[in-house]
């Protein structure tokens, strides 16, 4: 899929792209049946919400489920990336996201390059997220909010919270996002938050600043993301656990535009459990000359 000179000027002018229902219902089908079963297993990529049961994040799922590690292959998240990166990609990072009826958290007001360069290294912004609803996201449970325009400011300052979910993340203060938001618009447009049906798509700048709300309405909201980033862009650093900063930085090479509907045999490396090395860290950096993983 290539994106038209007019997507292009908007992404840079706004940081994301919006692409309502661009998967089927019955692609979408394939994903959503498969979550129940990964969200059900006591794994440590599994991440539950605070005082809860309910997964908050599945990690790595590429790694070890059939039809999202055809997902992960899938020309249509694959291609807008490499077309405005202009080079090719590995998987930084995968997750199913779970903000589930009555108990999904916020996620604070951030920029995903943020943990990317504080914790993993990366060297540059060029790497951006694709995300899939596999559920129809609407104003009540919980959609995600863009700052548009704020990924031209770079990389922002940001504390470390611990504390307020389950997932340690690099922070903006409410005062930076106050002023932000009056710089994009105020109360007119300076906060969006794209809505539709099951099967839509968002692309959106790893430095485009954006939170979502707790979900208190009695509708799930399911949604799949993959981190994208360019080969020559891998992270120097392995301060994280794999399942969650992957360090296979070999190129992804797509399957055919119906990979979802199609049985395509794929690897599952991690399908018979976590190996050992998936659970090591390091605070040594990485050569950057590393293309491939050993």
């Amino acid at each position: 899929m290539k994106l038209s000179q007019s997507q292009r000027e908007q992404f840079d002018r706004e940081g994301y792209l919006f692409f309502p229902g661009l998967f089927s219902a019955d692609e979408t089908r394939t994903l959503t049946h498969a979550v129940p079963e990964l969200y059900s297993r006591r794994e440590a990529y599994n991440v539950r919400e605070k005082g809860s049961d309910a997964v908050r994040t599945n990690f790595a799922a590429h790694l070890y489920s059939d039809p999202f590690a055809r997902l992960a292959r899938h020309p249509r998240m694959i291609g807008p990336v490499q077309d405005l990166l202009g080079e090719p990609l590995y998987m930084h990072q995968f997750k199913i996201n779970g903000k589930m009826a009555f108990e999904g958290d916020v996620w604070q007001w951030h920029q995903d390059y943020g943990t990317w360069l504080n914790d993993d290294l990366m060297p540059t912004e060029r790497a951006m997220n694709v995300a899939i609803f596999l559920d129809d996201v609407t104003p009540f449970n919980g959609p995600l909010m863009f700052i548009p325009g704020s990924h031209k400011l770079g990389v922002l300052d940001a504390g470390h919270d611990l504390n307020t979910t389950s997932y340690p993340l690099w922070t903006i203060n409410n005062e930076l996002i106050g002023k932000l938001v009056e710089r994009a618009g105020g109360k007119q447009g300076g906060i969006v938050s794209p809505l539709g049906p099951a099967g839509s798509m968002i692309l959106f700048h790893s430095c485009l600043v954006h939170a979502s709300g707790s979900n208190l309405s009695p509708f799930n909201r399911v949604s799949v993301y993959l981190s994208l980033c360019a080969v020559s862009n891998h992270i120097r650093r392995h301060k994280r656990v794999e399942y969650i900063a992957h360090r296979d930085f070999t190129p992804i090479a797509c399957l055919p535009d119906d990979c979802l509907l199609q049985p395509y045999r794929v690897e599952l490396p991690w399908k018979n459990g976590l190996p050992a090395s998936a659970l090591q860290t390091s605070l040594a950096e990485i050569s950057p000359s590393l293309k491939l993983a050993a």
